[in-house]
């Protein structure tokens, strides 16, 4: 059927679990436009004149070198993309501000650096500042005059960032508040001139407060010394009797907690964004090497075993950019609609991304380890010659681990997931025991063997169907099980969030390739559609692991056998050749000699 003739049909956070996905209704970076591809390619040239021929340098820490590259990329209008022109930056969409996360995301520490200006560093105040204090501090930190940081974490409270001991009392004269207390791990610390900090008052009120450097009180401890991203500044924050206006307490007193879980949410997606952009460069670097590197008179790339590898790399990062963008082109709607029905900027995307918060959260952890299995690979590709300084592999190899830990660790994320799903359900935004209940029903009746003639893709739309059903009588029978105790079994949590997590990526690369199929044919897909055969092949059996872990966790008899059977059913495939794909995967890389973008 041609796009022509689709039926527009958005999804609300988490329907994806119960409803087929619209492949018209998703965004692939194949329609990027005119202007956000500029955008990207002046990411890319960015990153190439002014960045990576001086990482040494930045790894070094060199005086005054980082805070000087984040003015440049100001001074270019990368650090401003997603603030409205009133406050100097260039308002574009959120699938713009996107591309430049994953433009700016092959810079190493930089890319660390200039995520947590624009992220943590700005949008607490860009979203929930006074006019007052945006008018103020916005255009400096859309300029890159000034930079920002955020205080949340302590050497106490990580992921309980409710469970913080700094804190904030008024002043006999009540101009200021008074914070006492400690931050640690606070990234563009060292030399960022405006701080969102965190603090209770009154001891049980979480409030967000801005703090310039500078304000009495306020002093910041040595850089730290860390495994990776060593150019980026991390420091702790101290506040001794910190004097901080009253007029910059950061939304409500009492209210700190909406203003530091709804940053996560966006920050979390750009995550996902930054690390896409890490892990193409890394790719790259991994097939050049495999070109280049020699072995027994022939280079290594010719080999099966490095194709594999290189195949593995390409396929889960082609995912994990069909689900990144699928997303944010929700997020996007959802903002548009917001603001068309009279929501101010700021309430329209953190509504949008409140809504897609599920979905964030997965980003976030497939993100992430996707690209940790990208370095880890292009270490392997370049054997000894990748434990070597010498080579920047071992960057980014070092600096990727830290993905997994910040923005909530990978663990929170997952149990986050889970979590935002039953609560949706509990308060009727997710029907999930309609669906739930006819997965049950389908149980026990006989399998639907297929007949006839299917449509196109019909086998893999049906596979994916099947994936959701898995998880709905693994999750809905785990509920019924345990109930309220479920809270506390975190490894079948964790199961069924990675059951979901799989089944989201497969499916946004089935939309992604059916959308290529029909804007370019299907003889000109064969990397996509081998991309995406293969993936849902693997899918199956990790969805089957997953699925199986989780039931022998909390049923027995009858119910367990019934249920594995379910499993085994719900996640069959068709037998697919995935060597012959991988090794076509592997050969487009190889002759483009780098991933192909």
């Amino acid at each position: 059927m041609s796009s022509a003739t689709q039926t527009k049909t958005s999804l609300k956070g988490g329907e994806w679990l119960i409803k087929e996905g619209n492949a018209f209704d998703t965004y692939i970076p194949e329609d990027f436009n005119e202007e956000q591809q500029m955008v990207k390619d002046m990411c890319t040239s960015f990153l190439e004149a002014e960045v990576l021929p001086i990482i040494d340098r930045i790894d070094k820490m060199e005086a005054g070198l980082m805070p000087s590259l984040v003015a440049k990329a100001g001074e270019q209008g990368l650090l401003g993309a997603s603030i409205p022109e009133a406050y100097g930056g260039l308002g574009k969409d959120f699938i713009t501000s996107t591309l430049v996360n994953e433009g700016l995301g092959g810079g190493y520490s930089f890319s660390v650096a200039v995520a947590a200006h624009t992220g943590i560093g700005t949008l607490p105040i860009l979203y929930f500042g006074t006019d007052a204090q945006k008018e103020k501090y916005i255009p400096k930190l859309a300029s890159g005059e000034w930079k920002g940081a955020y205080g949340l974490t302590e050497p106490n409270s990580g992921s309980d960032a409710l469970g913080a001991k700094t804190t904030a009392k008024l002043s006999d004269d009540g101009k200021y508040y008074l914070l006492n207390g400690q931050k640690c791990w606070i990234t563009n610390g060292g030399f960022a001139d405006v701080y969102t900090v965190f603090a209770k008052v009154d001891g049980d009120k979480f409030t967000g407060f801005i703090v310039e450097r500078g304000f009495e009180g306020f002093t910041q401890g040595p850089e730290e010394h860390k495994m990776g991203i060593k150019g980026s500044s991390t420091v702790q924050l101290y506040f001794q009797d910190c004097k901080v206006p009253v007029e910059n307490v950061l939304g409500e007193i009492g209210k700190g907690h909406i203003i530091a879980f709804n940053i996560l949410n966006i920050g979390r997606l750009k995550l996902c964004a930054a690390a896409l952009g890490g892990a193409k460069r890394a790719a790259s670097e991994s097939v050049t090497y495999a070109n280049t590197r020699e072995q027994f008179k022939t280079p290594i790339s010719t080999f099966g075993a490095i194709k594999h590898k290189l195949a593995e790399i390409a396929m889960k990062m082609w995912v994990a950019e069909s689900a990144l963008y699928r997303s944010a082109k929700w997020i996007d709607e959802k903002e548009e609609e917001l603001l068309a029905a009279g929501k101010p900027f700021n309430e329209a995307l953190l509504g949008a991304a409140e809504e897609y918060a599920i979905e964030c959260a997965i980003l976030k952890v497939y993100g992430s380890e996707m690209l940790d299995f990208v370095v880890d690979e292009g270490v392997q590709i370049h054997g000894g010659n990748g434990f070597s300084d010498e080579y920047i592999i071992s960057k980014g190899y070092r600096d990727s681990r830290i993905n997994r830990i910040y923005e909530g660790t990978n663990e929170i994320n997952r149990l986050l997931t889970v979590d935002m799903v039953l609560k949706r359900a509990m308060k009727g935004r997710l029907d999930l025991m309609g669906p739930a209940m006819a997965v049950q029903k389908e149980l026990m009746s006989i399998p639907d063997f297929g007949s006839g003639e299917e449509e196109a893709f019909a086998k893999e739309k049906k596979a994916i169907a099947n994936f959701k059903k898995a998880i709905l009588i693994t999750a809905g029978a785990a509920v019924q099980k345990l109930m309220m105790k479920i809270e506390h079994e975190q490894e079948i949590l964790m199961n069924i969030a990675d059951m979901a997590i799989e089944t989201f990526h497969a499916e946004s690369a089935l939309l992604r390739t059916i959308r290529l199929v029909d804007k370019k044919g299907e003889a000109a897909c064969q990397y996509e559609l081998d991309i995406m055969r293969t993936y849902l092949y693997e899918a199956a059996d990790k969805i089957n692991i997953y699925g199986r872990e989780a039931i022998n966790a909390f049923a027995e008899g009858d119910e367990q056998r019934m249920m594995l059977l379910g499993i085994k059913r719900f996640t069959k495939v068709d037998p697919f050749n995935t060597k012959d794909a991988r090794r076509r995967i592997a050969e487009k890389l190889i002759k483009d000699n780098k991933y192909p973008l």
